[in-house]
């Protein structure tokens, strides 16, 4: 049974994979208190014919070997790149798969402002999935929704974090020439639990229910994006990445998930086939494609990806560059980030402290010790100058 196999949390990414291929549906996914989904198996249910560990993506891991292309890009139109993280490819992409008749799964809210993958037929449902949720989502049983698309014919766009397309890949059991799959450069996923918490905080300092939510507002740029809620009462909060108390306990790596510390699935050759990020360093690589409103780097992974950028190029401006100097800037793509030492406390203390002073407890920015020195290297300087150094060793000496 799998709940058996996993020894360590660390072991488990939540891609809910076992949960889908089970034959009795006996497995289910419960919140563990730091609010994470972990297989639990129903023993007496069990047939113990182990799909559940042979489907696992972390005991079994597929050895991808390929090579894959970078590019520097953007979508030609300007409200759809406005509207999008970064670029607007997943757009593209996507309309291109719907034009053939086909579905495309993303991640969006759903009406508490949870965040679960759902799957959608038309252009004008698209909006739902674009812009970044920072959240683990709920996969639910869209893989078997997937795989019943396939079966039929329809072409098939799954998109999701590197270990998400993984636990589909593995689900399905063999290649689909009608699947296509999207994965991102993933900076780890935080807690549905903490987002959660968030979402009431905001709502009872603004007195009201929220009505809409983005994490990516341009309207600092595309490098110091900000956050909004927007309210029944028709009350806007606004604050920038630096600024927001989720992003700076998410940025801060103190509320993700314990696999994403020493995530298995950071690499270059990976099982989608195309990968998406922010393509942060641009400035320094190709200036003349930043112009801060979002630049996307994009990996083409395999011959259906490059066919897909052959049919969505003329709608996008791109550039071929090298990887190796387009992950100098993006480091998310190959490591994993360190564990917050506080994050156990952070944890611990979720329940008890508003989530503004959790933030400030546990997330505050100190200074580093080479800037500590020469704070005190600056400050000896100006009390030699001002003669006054010897009267405040005194004065220290009598207290």
């Amino acid at each position: 049974m799998i709940d058996l196999e996993i020894k360590q949390k660390i072991d488990c990414t939540g891609c809910y994979a076992c949960f889908n291929i089970c034959p009795k549906n006996c497995i289910e996914m419960e919140n563990d208190y730091e609010g994470f989904w972990y297989p639990k198996v129903d023993s007496n249910e069990c047939i113990k014919c182990e799909q559940c560990i042979r489907v696992c993506p972390i005991l079994n891991k597929t050895i991808v070997e390929n090579e894959p292309m970078a590019y520097a890009c953007y979508n030609k139109d300007e409200n759809i790149r406005i509207n999008s993280s970064s670029g607007g490819i997943f757009t593209l992409v996507a309309e291109e798969i719907i034009n053939r008749g086909g579905v495309v799964f993303g991640v969006g809210f759903d009406e508490d402002f949870n965040v679960a993958h759902s799957y959608v037929e038309s252009y004008g449902e698209l909006d739902r999935f674009r812009g970044s949720k920072y959240v683990q989502s709920k996969i639910g049983d869209t893989f078997k929704q997937a795989k019943d698309f396939l079966d039929q014919g329809r072409e098939v766009l799954f998109t999701g974090t590197p270990c998400q397309i993984a636990g589909l890949k593995s689900y399905i059991g063999k290649d689909y020439n009608n699947l296509f799959c999207m994965d991102n450069i993933c900076h780890g996923v935080p807690s549905p639990k903490v987002w959660r918490k968030y979402v009431d905080f905001r709502e009872r300092k603004s007195g009201s229910k929220v009505q809409r939510i983005s994490f990516r507002l341009k309207d600092e740029g595309w490098k110091r994006f900000s956050v909004s809620f927007l309210f029944e009462n028709n009350t806007e909060y606004r604050d920038n990445l630096r600024n927001d108390f989720y992003m700076r306990a998410f940025l801060k790596d103190v509320c993700l998930r314990p696999s994403c510390y020493a995530c298995e699935f950071k690499t270059l050759n990976r099982e989608s086939d195309i990968t998406m990020a922010d393509f942060w360093g641009i400035q320094r690589i190709l200036p003349e494609m930043d112009d801060d409103k979002g630049t996307s780097l994009i990996f083409v992974n395999s011959p259906k990806g490059q066919a897909m950028i052959e049919k969505v190029k003329d709608k996008m401006i791109y550039k071929l560059v090298d990887i190796h100097q387009a992950v100098s800037f993006n480091s998310a793509a190959i490591k994993s980030v360190k564990l917050n030492p506080n994050r156990e406390n952070f944890f611990e203390e979720l329940d008890e402290l508003d989530f503004d002073k959790l933030v400030k407890k546990y997330c505050a920015d100190k200074l580093s010790i080479r800037v500590k020195r020469k704070i005190i290297t600056i400050g000896i300087f100006i009390l030699k100058k001002t003669g006054t150094l010897n009267l405040v060793k005194s004065i220290l000496r009598k207290n």
